[in-house]
């Protein structure tokens, strides 16, 4: 029987509380996403325990505002920013390709929430794409950095939307189903974990661990699709749901990033800094089974991996 993993935080503790005491001097970590939201915290607490960190954005000019504003806080001189648009694999290419010597931390943060029908150039369905496809090229093209590190981390930023739905390995894109955005947000979040699993497998004799959270609900711009009645839509019925500060949200991606009290730990799914329990229908929090299954997590790594090429 497994023994769920907790720690001495909860959904109060902020990403500073976390990683107090942890010394990153020499590490090196990447942020997808890293302009705004929770992205911001992260990749800002990264920098004050001592890392060099590389904001990876698709807003360049966003993303060297956000730098400035790091360096300035922190002291750190060593934050970065390199253009990164999850959802076109030609700049994924074009990152991968330009990415020099190990990297220890890679946090999987960049996400979109709910926007109507849109598609790629490829014409896949641009949450499955940004996502979970993008970040999938991101992750496999930076394995040989993250192997070469000893002891990397990989940090998947997923969501408890997750529970709405499994991949749909017969339509994922929507070309003969009907198109519902917190559908087609929920498998790519499912996805995603299901990538952490995988990697968790594949990636063990590298020394590399891999695991996937939800942050909990922060007001920030990745809801700029989504109306207000709708939001509360989702809310309801939850009782003891709070909103986060973005200091709360970035706290598990900060705990799973650098915690010494998670070393070695991998292919798991956390929560308010603590693994997740199973999910019940109809809850705000939990794991769902479908997320977790093996079997599912082997056949969409072989699925992305004839996608992307």
């Amino acid at each position: 029987m497994s023994t769920r993993i907790t720690t001495p935080f909860n959904q109060h503790s902020t990403a500073e509380e976390v990683s107090e005491g942890v010394d990153l001097s020499g590490k090196r970590a990447l942020v997808t996403g890293a302009s705004s939201g929770i992205g911001i915290e992260t990749a800002r607490v990264l920098a004050l325990r001592g890392a060099e960190v590389t904001l990876g954005v698709r807003d360049a000019r966003a993303g060297e505002q956000v730098a400035a504003e790091i360096r300035e806080s922190t002291g750190s001189e060593d934050v970065w920013v390199l253009p990164l648009d999850l959802s076109s694999q030609e700049s994924i290419a074009e990152f991968v390709a330009g990415w020099d010597g190990p990297l220890h931390i890679l946090v999987n943060n960049a996400g979109v929430f709910g926007p109507p029908l849109t598609r790629t150039a490829e014409g896949w369905e641009l949450q499955f794409a940004t996502n979970f496809l993008g970040h999938f090229a991101l992750t496999t093209g930076l394995h040989p950095a993250l192997a070469s590190a000893g002891g990397a981390r990989i940090v998947v930023v997923s969501s408890n939307g997750h529970s709405a739905s499994d991949v749909d390995f017969d339509d994922p894109h929507f070309h003969t189903r009907d198109y519902d955005p917190w559908i087609g947000y929920g498998q790519s979040k499912t996805a995603v974990i299901l990538m952490a699993v995988e990697a968790a497998k594949r990636w063990a004799g590298d020394g590399i661990t891999a695991n996937a959270l939800h942050p909990g609900g922060i007001r920030t711009n990745v809801l700029r699709h989504t109306p207000e009645d709708v939001l509360e839509d989702l809310l309801s019925g939850v009782a003891d749901h709070e909103w986060k500060t973005p200091e709360q949200g970035a706290a598990t991606s900060i705990l799973v990033a650098t915690s010494p009290l998670l070393e070695g730990v991998t292919g798991t799914y956390f929560e308010d800094c603590n693994e997740a329990i199973p999910y019940v229908d109809g809850a705000w929090c939990g794991i769902a089974d479908h997320a977790l299954d093996p079997a599912t997590a082997a056949r969409l790594w072989d699925y992305a991996l004839e996608t992307v090429g």
